[in-house]
């Protein structure tokens, strides 16, 4: 029961809610213990992190949409479980622990949620992802966590500097129209997608702010370019996404021409794909009947992260990858564009548990981010992670959002996830301590 409830507490230091500030002192707790309680400190940590999933799938199909999360949880609860068997001491567990994470973004089945880094999203401290990005954020609040464990109460000192850095200011060099439509993700799904709502916005946008230089729809918004958005736009660049049979396309427009695309390349799995579908094909079927869906097929994933311009078009789900983003800074973005609709999510906090991941994307590129979301979270976030510009959620609307365009990569951009390789050798030097022989100081 005390690992449950250190799991539960755990979750709420981690976005959406507001205490990351104590993720050490709760973790200071979880660097001890072994199979049975990392299992329940799972149970609690995955089941408030991810309560959003029942919540929103429940809600668009029915009550079966609600039933893959019990699996989820214990799976992801077995995993702590056995993080927590096979780490007997700090050391290895800190390393441990951070690997397990990169692991979560690797491979078919890749979802990068509730890395402990982002305890530091709504602290200034979070800047540090420009040198290591989450990872190192994720090393960072263990080790202070180990020091609080150590009884090091000095620890707090560099722990409370993270929260009260001081930012350096961010300067915008241009504007944007972001377009929230909020259109029902259900009549998305069912080809509804309603373009005029878009042609009515942006009209309505640009008449109120003639400045913008760069017009942005979100993903999915419509089937193909309108007709008559020449009139509207003016020469300015569009930026949209198109919700097509096969891939998950952006595409940039000017003047009746496409200029350019970018394919989703990290695609959601049991949303977009389904894994192992040769062998569950008829378990597929079975929940694809029950949630009034039909035979879905597999969408068609990009081959390659690539910018379109100077922008770097994140689409959905591939802004929780801080590969994906990096990649983009690598091959020449400028800056970063999100196209995303989380109206799936409901009224839980699911969408703004996405959208704060999303904004370390900004710090480990060094780029600014520009997020154009169907029902929101509509935004813009400046290289340091600050929210600059905001619309709320789940209505129409539109952001004049501030942005420009940067270049020079950042150590994070150019080193890649070196903490990871920092966290696989204090594991090791853990087993080591572990496994010395005796005597071995005398020697």
């Amino acid at each position: 029961m005390r690992a449950f409830l250190l799991g539960l507490l755990l979750a709420l230091t981690l976005p959406p809610f507001p205490l990351g500030f104590l993720a050490p002192f709760v973790l200071a707790f979880l660097l001890k213990g072994g199979f049975r309680e990392g299992f329940f400190a799972g149970l609690g940590f995955w089941g408030l992190h991810l309560v959003w999933l029942p919540q929103s799938f429940a809600q668009n199909f029915g009550p079966w949409g609600a039933v893959p999360f019990l699996p989820l949880v214990l799976v992801k609860a077995l995993s702590f479980g056995l993080l927590f068997a096979l780490t007997p001491n700090a050391p290895m567990r800190i390393g441990g622990w951070v690997l397990l994470e990169w692991l979560t973004e690797q491979g078919e089945l890749a979802f990068p949620w509730g890395f402990l880094g982002y305890a530091l999203v709504e602290a200034p401290g979070r800047i540090l992802a420009a040198w290591g990005g989450v990872y190192l954020l994720s090393l960072l609040v263990l080790f202070v966590a180990w020091g609080l464990w150590a009884r090091r109460p000095w620890v707090l000192l560099p722990w409370a500097f993270l929260w009260l850095l001081p930012l350096p200011e961010a300067r915008p060099q241009a504007q944007a129209l972001l377009v929230q439509g909020n259109i029902n993700p259900l009549r998305k799904f069912q080809g509804e997608l309603d373009e005029a709502v878009y042609l009515r916005l942006t009209a309505a946008g640009l008449r109120a702010h003639p400045e913008a230089d760069l017009v942005v729809w979100p993903e999915t918004a419509v089937w193909a370019i309108p007709k008559g958005v020449d009139a509207l736009l003016q020469g300015r660049p569009l930026l949209t996404g198109l919700n097509l049979l096969g891939p998950n396309r952006a595409v940039l427009y000017r003047e009746g021409e496409i200029l350019g695309h970018y394919d989703k390349t990290r695609l959601v799995p049991f949303g977009e794909r389904f894994p192992f579908r040769e062998a569950l094909g008829g378990v597929y079927a079975f929940f694809f009947r029950a949630m009034g869906l039909g035979d879905l097929a597999d969408r068609t994933p990009g081959e390659k992260v690539a910018p379109i311009g100077p922008y770097g078009v994140l689409i959905c789900y591939e802004s929780v990858f801080p590969s994906v983003a990096r990649g983009l800074a690598r091959e020449g973005a400028r800056v970063l564009v999100l196209l995303t609709n989380d109206a799936w999510f409901g009224p839980s906090f699911g969408g703004r548990q996405h959208f704060a991941l999303g904004r370390l994307r900004a710090v480990e590129t060094g780029r600014w981010l520009l997020r154009a979301g169907n029902d929101g979270i509509t935004a813009s976030i400046d290289p340091f992670g600050r929210v600059v510009a905001e619309i709320p959620p789940h209505q129409e609307g539109f952001l004049l959002a501030p942005y420009a365009l940067r270049t020079g990569l950042t150590p994070y951009a150019r080193l890649g996830d070196f903490p990871v390789g920092l966290a696989l050798t204090i594991f090791l030097l853990g087993l080591i301590l572990r496994v010395r022989p005796p005597g071995w100081r005398n020697r």
